[in-house]
This record gives C-alpha cells, sequence and structure tokens, in this order.
C-alpha cells in the first residue's frame, strides 16, 4: 500500500497542474470572408402593352414552373364587399373555364401531374401553373385560357361563401388570431383596408358580376408580371409568351391604395377570453417602408433585440425571469407601406402584468444600452449567414425580383444588402433606437381571461375593453 500511494504521489507531482480554462483550439480557426453575392439574374422583358416577363432557366429537373402576378388585391375591394377577394381567388379556380369547368380541369392535370392554380392577397391576385416540360405546350394554354376566359359560376360563388361564413363564426376560436387581427385595428385603423375583417353581411353581399367586373378591369397588360422558371430555352418560351401577352390590351392599371398611417393611440387594449388560463400580449405601433436607408440598421437592431435564443429579449423575459413561454417582436418594414413594430409574447394569467412590463424594459433599453461589440458582431454574422440561404436556388432569386419589379424597387436592391448589412455600427444602431422608437406612441393589446386578471392591467395604462362579437348574418340575407 506505501508503495502505491508512493507511485502516486510521485506521479501527481510529475504532471502539470492543467490551466484554469481549457483551451480553445476552434476558436483559432481562421474564418474566411464572405464571397460576393452574384446570384443568376433572370431576363427581363418589358413588352409595350406593359407586361413584364422574366425568364429563369434551371435545368436541373425537366419542369416549367410559372407565374402571373396580377395587380389589385383585398386592399382595393369595396368596404361593403370585403372578403370578395379572398373568395375570388378560390372561385376563379373552382369555375373553371366557358370550356373545361373546375373539376375536370382537376382531372386533366391529375393525369400529368401538373397544377394550375389561382389565388389573391393583400395588394395581387395571381395564377400560376406547373408541369413537366413535355406538358408545357398542354398545361400553359389551360393555365392562359383561365386566365383571359374563366367561368366565374354561382354555385362555386355559394360554396366559397359557405366557406367564409363558417370561418367568420370561428374567428374567435383562437387567441392568437384574435390578437393578430386586433392589433392590425390597433395599428392602423379599424376602417384601414389593412386591417378591416370580412363579416356575414359583406361575404354574402358578394355576386358573380362583381367577381367577372374586377376580372376584367384588372387582367390587362399594365397590371401583369409573368415569370417562368425550369428546363427550356429561353429563346422559344419567349415567343410562345409573347404570342399571347402581346395581344392584350394595356389599359388602365390599378391604383394601390394611399392612405395616412398615423400609428396607434396609446392605451391598453384588453379582449376577454374566459376559456384560457394564459395571456397572449402585443407591444404594437407603426413601423417603416423597406426602402427607408435605415432599415440596414433597423435589420440589425432588430437581430440584437430578438434575433434569437441569445437576444437581449428572450435571455431576459424567457430564460432569467421565466416569465414568457415564447416572445419575440421587432420594427417591421413592407414594400409600400409602413409595417408594424411588434414585441409580443405568451404567458400564464397571473404573470401578465410582469411580462409585459419586462418586455417594455427591453424595449427603453434598446434606446439607453448601445449594443455590444459581441452582439453587434454576432447579429451581423447571423444576419448575413442566413441571408444567403434565402437566396441560394434560381427560384429564390426569380421570386425576389418579381417582388421588386412588382413594388418598384431597383433591381441591384438584393446586392446591396451584404455590404449595407457590414457598414452598421454600434453607433447607427443606437441612433435608429433613438429615432424610431418611442414608447409613448406604443399600444399594448392582451388576450386573455377577465376573470384572472381583474384590474390588474391599470397597471400599464388606461384599459380599453375591445368588443369581438360577431354580428348576425342581416335578415333576409343567406340561409
Amino acid at each position: 500500500m506505501k508503495t502505491i500511494l508512493r507511485v502516486a504521489l510521485t506521479l501527481s507531482l510529475a504532471v502539470p497542474a492543467l490551466p484554469a480554462q481549457t483551451a480553445q483550439p476552434w476558436a483559432k480557426i481562421p474564418t474566411p470572408p464572405l464571397h460576393e453575392f452574384k446570384p443568376v439574374q433572370p431576363k427581363r422583358i418589358d413588352l409595350k402593352n406593359g407586361v413584364i416577363i422574366f425568364l429563369q432557366e434551371d435545368h436541373e429537373l425537366p419542369f416549367i414552373d410559372g407565374s402571373i402576378n396580377v395587380r389589385g388585391g383585398s386592399r382595393e375591394e369595396p368596404a361593403a364587399k370585403t372578403g370578395m377577394l379572398d373568395m375570388y381567388g378560390d372561385v376563379w379556380r373552382t369555375s373553371g373555364t366557358a370550356t373545361l369547368d373546375g373539376d375536370a380541369m382537376d382531372d386533366m392535370l391529375e393525369a400529368k401531374a401538373a397544377k394550375i392554380e389561382t389565388s389573391s392577397d393583400l395588394d395581387s391576385t395571381g395564377l400560376s401553373w406547373s408541369s413537366l416540360k413535355t406538358d408545357f405546350d398542354t398545361v400553359f394554354p389551360q393555365a392562359v385560357d383561365l386566365l383571359l376566359h374563366p367561368a366565374f359560376k354561382a354555385d362555386k360563388l355559394e360554396l366559397a361563401q359557405q366557406q367564409m361564413a363558417t370561418g367568420i363564426a370561428r374567428r374567435n376560436d383562437d387567441a392568437s388570431g384574435i390578437l393578430a387581427r386586433e392589433v392590425a385595428k390597433v395599428v392602423y385603423g379599424g376602417s384601414s383596408p389593412y386591417a378591416r375583417q370580412a363579416e356575414f353581411s359583406t361575404v354574402l353581399a358578394v355576386t358573380v358580376d362583381d367577381m367577372k367586373q374586377w376580372h376584367d378591369r384588372t387582367v390587362v397588360g399594365s397590371n401583369l408580371m409573368v415569370s417562368v422558371i425550369g428546363d427550356f430555352d429561353s429563346a422559344t418560351i419567349e415567343k410562345k409568351l409573347r404570342d399571347v401577352f402581346e395581344k392584350l390590351p394595356k389599359g388602365e392599371p390599378t391604383k394601390s391604395y394611399k392612405g395616412d398611417f398615423p400609428g396607434p393611440k396609446p392605451g391598453v387594449y384588453f379582449i376577454n377570453k374566459d376559456d384560457v388560463n394564459q395571456s397572449n400580449i402585443s407591444i404594437a405601433g407603426l413601423g417603416t417602408l423597406r426602402n427607408n436607408p435605415d432599415v440596414y440598421a433597423l435589420s440589425v437592431m432588430n437581430e440584437i433585440f430578438s434575433g434569437g435564443f441569445g437576444s437581449r429579449i428572450v435571455q431576459s423575459v424567457r430564460t432569467k425571469l421565466g416569465l414568457a413561454y415564447s416572445v419575440g417582436g421587432g420594427y417591421g418594414a413592407s414594400y409600400d407601406h409602413p409595417g408594424t413594430f411588434r414585441v409580443q409574447a405568451g404567458t400564464k394569467s397571473a404573470s401578465t402584468v410582469a411580462a409585459t412590463k419586462a418586455m417594455l424594459d427591453e424595449i427603453n433599453q434598446l434606446k439607453s444600452v448601445p449594443p455590444t461589440e459581441t452582439e453587434l458582431k454576432n447579429a451581423k454574422e447571423q444576419l448575413l449567414n442566413s441571408f444567403i440561404f434565402r437566396y441560394d436556388s434560381r427560384s429564390k432569386v426569380l421570386s425576389e425580383q418579381v417582388m421588386l419589379a412588382f413594388y418598384g424597387y431597383p433591381a441591384d436592391y438584393l446586392e446591396k444588402y451584404k455590404s449595407a448589412i457590414e457598414k452598421v455600427s454600434a453607433a447607427d444602431v443606437s441612433r435608429v433606437a433613438a429615432k424610431y422608437i418611442d414608447t409613448s406612441k406604443l399600444a399594448i393589446v392582451v388576450v386573455g381571461n377577465g376573470g384572472d386578471l381583474g384590474d390588474s392591467l391599470k397597471q400599464l395604462g388606461p384599459v380599453n375593453n375591445v368588443d369581438i362579437t360577431i354580428p348576425p348574418p342581416p335578415a333576409g340575407m343567406g340561409n
């Protein structure tokens, strides 16, 4: 035993003590700079009647996909017929054409593993198709027929109205859906096209003639943007597209909605939902446009604030304080109207006020606590690394180019992103935080259980109780 102890002691004296902090050899690995961002750009063709065509060859797979974006969407529909464009996107496709109804079209496309779809959005409607390249000359003419000669059948409209009515009847079931809807109303105003909602009366007021008139007015050359990607020869496809779209009348372009955006009236807006035991919270205000020169610094600010598990608000509200199941948000930017500034969290009822105050504290600290060198470096790396993956295929680049052209942004908007983010400094982040964030102009929207919360929300400011009762269908309208 003595011998063993002597050997052990000798060995312990012979082995040098480990340093307090182990070496990190991976930290010495050099990180090469990102390559210059040079995506393969699609070919753009501008026709005399206003139609814009984008062609992107991609020979990886034997498919050809196409889409047609049409200017004009739900923000331009009459307020008395809110919901018309949501139904239009369905009825357009399900009705089919005079020569091939929607059901027969389904069968034809299924046999060819192809598809033709229609859709509607806030500012546009659209038609898309996809097929094997060998079936292009069959599927594309059918898509054109649907674009130019839609049927818009009364029975398909009635079905769409029933489906919309079902959605209206159930719209208060989901707390997160209520929150999103009411935040839009608070930020933009209840009558704004960016916030108004369909009701039984507005849906039932829509007629087939309304849809036909909308289609005839919007499907004109000056409103169309066509994009095609796939395994094709550009010269051949260009001729086929010209043969179709050069014949269209130029028409009058749809005028986009132009309105005032004063932002929310500060205060607390409470929506009672007594079948839940938690609260969904949003602190909301008006955002900005994507063409704002400060959008790059705002993007870095957002990443520092709520870009992931290591961000300020997640580390504070969720990790350290344990006040939220989920938390996040940021200063939003849209292409042709102000986005929203929104910070949201989900928490148990008892933590509602504490979680809200913690989020407000973090918002204020954006203005008072400059980003550290590490925060700035990590935020910029996250943005740049994720940016590359957003545009790592020709289809993604094509989609973005179509989007930029649709809203009138320069074609090199993407290529400037990398260098613009790299130039953002800590001072820039502090500057935009001070310039754009004003907690006195923010509203707090809470969806929660009033019985659990009692009068506690008064600690946050004057409380406005929001009525979300669904108006019944007018007498004599519908079944």
